[in-house]
């Protein structure tokens, strides 16, 4: 499932991801599970609230990597 993110367009991040959620432009959205429960909590209260599927990443270095990026992310989307 991560390869949706190496190879689609895509945002990273909580802010980036809550504003593409606002933009109703999200198609999946990837929650790090070792990440702030204050940082993925409000956009998995979001996801739910706009009915789009969220997917449990091991890390927040698993994520990070997958999106292409040198660090970790608590969370990401692929968008349209």
């Amino acid at each position: 499932m991560l390869t949706e993110l190496k190879t689609g367009p895509r945002v990273v991040g909580a802010k980036q991801t809550r504003r593409a959620l606002n933009d109703r432009r999200v198609v999946c959205v990837y929650l790090a599970e070792n990440a702030d429960p204050a940082v993925t909590g409000p956009i998995k209260a979001l996801c739910a609230e706009r009915a789009v599927p969220t997917v449990a990443v091991s890390s927040m270095r698993e994520l990070g990597d997958a999106c292409g990026i040198a660090v970790g992310s608590a969370v990401a989307a692929v968008v349209r």
